[in-house]
């Protein structure tokens, strides 16, 4: 066992890492206005000096896992407008395609407990072009790309400096600090480096009247004063650098124009530096916020690194064994990555890999959210919520989350997505199965889950619709677990399945409009995949029957009927549940078949694809004959079941044999399941071979779903020849566009007209795996589409592995994709081998689009690169 497993096991490791936000203006947490515009209640320019509610930002922050304490670094390059004290982004109106970061950073290390962690962040020189950057995204419009930092010339000829931030624990509350500045340029070029520790402000909203306090000491140490924590202590390797010390407290002066006495606010240091705002500093060396500060300049070409260390400990010389630690850590890491990657042999693959796991990790944060105070308000603080127009998620006011969990990405979307949580744990579950299993558990906590049952969607509307893929993602963890640590969390999966039983329910009542195992809902995670708003009410009763809901569904109740098999194994009591599962798909299956009154199903045989349908008041109905990810997410609902497993659950057979006797109608709808395919498996599918078949002939086809890149997200015949509907005397016209949307049908993010979507392409690799097994050879498919080549379903799984992976590997002139042909990100050396792992990516070139660090669900990268552990593992 590497020393970094052994520290796992200690559960104090994660008490600290790096669980501070990138972004906290503009959340839904933040916003105290009357109209519900978080956007604009709080901005990137009111930041500075407005102390936030509930959470914190900072650049590669740090903090404890009740965030107290919080660290991280700012710069100041002596021309910009403020010091750089968080990253800088565009807010959803700002932007031409939506809110938008324009920084560059990329995490490049980091482990588990946090022992180890490295990023870099590349800081221009010259002033930051923050108007530029407004005013051009201002300009353009949906119908061009959005205007980046690179774009604006900035890096152009090396001028910035490459800001490299390590940490290294000593202990699980002793964290070694290291930033190393890197001039690029042939300049020399002055910096001033920050590194600031603060108390998150729980003191202002009346809830309780301790302060804690920051406290000058000898030279060169900074104490830190809670009352719920030892005496701390932060150290500078420079014994002469100069401490700055003001509060952690909102300057009326920025969030209300009001002037007021001087109290040291919350931009004092800005004030200080930047305005030589001399009584901006509080002169007796205490306060809630502080830094040291360290003038520097930096030789052309030339290096500098800086030491610093947060310790519990009151020591003479916190430095003598520095560099030795240092060293030592980073060892373990990569003993501890060398350990995961022992099966792999290409180079190449284990950066990428190494990386997608690094931001993956880097991208924990602290999460707060008290909804019933928020809605609510504080005693000192207002919240004038018009009741008479929509508020937020005010059905969730039991909701009270006050944990570590894992972000999407921590400036885009620093909150959690119960989805978008579920495709987080599987990578995880390779670097760290206990994490991954107790974020799947704290969704369905009673302090989460909705007491309807209904899971917490994410901030905006808890209320809202996403796929249900939580039981999909905890039996991948419980077998992923299971295989690295050889024996099986039987407890955890048993306690999460009894809260999905509630969740089950609940999408059983209440999105199956009529009770007929059809059902819609919306779901965000295919927002603008449509013709119109999938949420859309009609006129006169009308209604969407949609094939991608139910098929979710068909795929949740298989998902719950194999956890049910699992436990049955060790409580015979579930095998009841098993059997009730199981029948609940088999309807579902009828249900998509037969549809309606006029018995028109989501199966269109003539194109031999799923559509949605729109069911009329008139009992008629409408096929929306429109090729998207929406037909191709019946696949999903896949499952194979070993011949040996049914005979250890004979009460399950027993059932099973009386349903294929009696019910013949129920039986002939799906694929053989009462027929054992090669080494005694049963196939449970709502595709039948044939329609499969058809389905895969299209997905494979280069001139409709098959990109270099993966499967596009609608087909490409739409970008010369548009879908268009007409419904209640309106025309809706659908557009394949590679990239950004062109639609504002859900704000500046709906972008799911062609672009390469991992969520979906990682649960296709699944699917097909799953179908490879039960078939084997007896089924192959021309692929691609007109090629002549007949190929079984294991090898386009495979291939499609590698199409998505090269969107990050260099290609034949030493491109990555993602890169989007810039030059400079592509070839220079201080650029080329740093990933990103974007939102989505351009259906027809790769390039990487929408939130840069999406480490979340892109990070399944990293579970395709990982060499499969047993047949049916990846």
């Amino acid at each position: 066992m590497t020393t970094e497993k052994e520290r796992m096991l200690d559960k104090n490791w994660k008490t600290w890492g790096p669980y501070l936000s990138n972004r906290q203006w503009g959340t839904v947490r933040e916003d105290y206005s009357h109209n519900g515009n978080a956007w604009g209640y709080t901005t990137y320019s009111d930041a500075i000096g407005r102390t936030y509610r509930w959470s914190e930002d900072g650049i590669a922050g740090i903090c404890d896992n009740k965030q107290k304490i919080c660290f991280a670094f700012s710069f100041w390059n002596r021309k910009d407008k403020m010091i750089k004290e968080r990253f800088f982004g565009l807010s959803n109106h700002e932007g031409n395609h939506g809110e938008d970061i324009k920084e560059i950073f990329y995490y490049l290390d980091n482990t588990p407990t946090h022992s180890y962690m490295k990023m870099v962040y590349k800081y221009p020189i010259n002033e930051f072009p923050y108007d530029d950057l407004i005013a051009e995204n201002g300009r353009r419009s949906k119908h061009e790309s959005e205007y980046e930092l690179v774009d604006t010339g900035i890096f152009n000829d090396d001028r910035y400096f490459d800001i490299f931030i390590e940490y290294a624990k000593i202990n699980h509350d002793d964290y070694l600090i290291r930033v190393t500045v890197k001039n690029r340029s042939g300049q020399k070029a002055p910096l001033v480096i920050l590194p600031t520790i603060w108390f998150r402000n729980n003191w202002s909203w009346g809830h309780g009247e301790y302060e804690p306090q920051l406290k000058s000491s000898a030279s060169g140490d900074i104490e830190i004063h809670h009352e719920s924590l030892p005496v701390i202590k932060l150290y500078s390797r420079d014994q002469n650098t100069e401490a700055l010390f003001c509060n952690n407290e909102s300057n009326p002066a920025i969030i209300s124009g009001a002037s007021s006495e001087p109290r040291y606010y919350k931009d004092g240091i800005n004030n200080f530096l930047v305005h030589n705002d001399k009584d901006a500093m509080n002169p007796d060396k205490t306060g809630t916020k502080a830094c040291f500060v360290i003038n520097t300049e930096i030789d052309a070409g030339g290096s500098q690194s800086f030491d610093f260390r947060l310790s519990p400990h009151d020591m003479e010389n916190a430095f003598f064994d520095f560099d030795d630690v240092f060293s030592l850590r980073q060892k373990e890491a990569d003993e501890f990555y060398g350990e995961i990657q022992k099966e792999i042999t290409d180079e190449e693959e284990k950066m990428i890999q190494r990386q997608a796991f690094a931001g993956l990790l880097w991208n924990k944060q602290f999460y707060h959210y008290n909804v019933s105070k928020w809605l609510k308000g504080d005693p000192k603080f207002d919240a004038p919520r018009n009741l008479d127009h929509h508020v937020r998620n005010l059905e969730w006011e039991h909701m009270q989350n006050k944990d570590i969990i894992s972000m999407p990405d921590k400036w885009e979307y620093p909150w959690f997505a119960t989805w978008d949580l579920a495709f987080h744990c599987v990578p995880y579950a390779i670097l760290d199965s206990g994490f991954a299993k107790h974020q799947l558990k704290l969704l369905t906590k009673e302090w989460y889950i909705h007491p309807n049952g209904q899971l917490p969607a994410y901030e905006w509307d808890f209320s809202d619709v996403n796929p249900p893929v939580h039981a999909w993602s905890t039996f991948r963890v419980f077998k992923i677990d299971q295989m690295i640590n050889g024996k099986p969390d039987v407890p955890f999966l048993e306690s999460v399945f009894q809260k999905l039983l509630l969740n089950f329910t609940w999408w059983v009542n209440r999105k199956d409009k009529n009770g007929n195992n059809v059902f819609g809902g919306g779901f965000l995670g295919l927002d603008n995949i449509g013709a119109f708003d999938r949420n859309m009410e009609f006129k006169n009763g009308d209604h969407l029957e949609q094939a991608d809901g139910t098929s979710w569904m068909a795929m949740y109740a298989l998902n719950m009927m194999r956890i049910s098999m699992e436990l049955s194994l060790y409580n015979p009591i579930y095998e009841d549940m098993a059997i009730k599962f199981f029948e609940h798909y088999l309807y579902i299956a009828e249900a998509m078949d037969n549809l309606g009154e006029t018995k028109n199903g989501l199966w269109n045989e003539e194109d031999g694809f799923f559509y949605d349908l729109l069911q009329l008041n008139n009992g008629d109905s409408v096929s929306l004959k429109l090729r998207s990810i929406v037909g191709l997410i019946p696949m999903f609902a896949v499952e194979v079941v070993e011949h040996t497993l049914l005979e250890k659950l004979p009460n399950f057979r027993k059932r099973m044999d009386w349903i294929l006797k009696n019910k013949p109608e129920l039986a002939n709808l799906v694929s053989h399941w009462e027929v054992e395919g090669k080494g005694g498996k049963h196939l449970m599918s709502v595709l039948r071979k044939t329609r499969l078949t058809r389905i895969l002939q299209r997905m494979a086809d280069e001139k409709e779903f098959l990109s270099p890149y993966g499967i596009r997200s609608m087909s490409k015949v739409y970008e010369d020849n548009p879908y268009t509907f007409s419904v209640d005397g309106k025309d809706f016209k659908v557009k394949y566009t590679p990239a950004e949307s062109d639609s504002s049908m859900f704000g500046g993010n709906s972008n799911w007209r062609g672009p390469i979507w991992f969520p979906i392409n990682f649960l296709i690799v699944e699917s097909l795996q799953r179908f490879h097994y039960y078939y084997g050879d007896s089924l192959q498919i021309e692929y691609p589409t007109n090629s002549g080549e007949s190929r079984n379903l294991d090898f386009v799984a495979t291939d499609l592995s590698k199409r998505l992976y090269s969107i990050f590997s260099k290609d034949e002139h030493g491109n990555r994709p993602f890169n989007g042909g810039n030059d400079l990100l592509n070839h220079n050396e201080f650029f080329k081998n740093y990933m990103m792992f974007h939102e989505y990516f351009n259906g027809d070139t790769g390039e990487g689009i929408g939130a840069s660090h999406q480490t979340g669900w892109t990070a399944t990268i990293a579970k395709l690169i990982q060499p499969r552990m047993g047949s049916r593992s990846r």
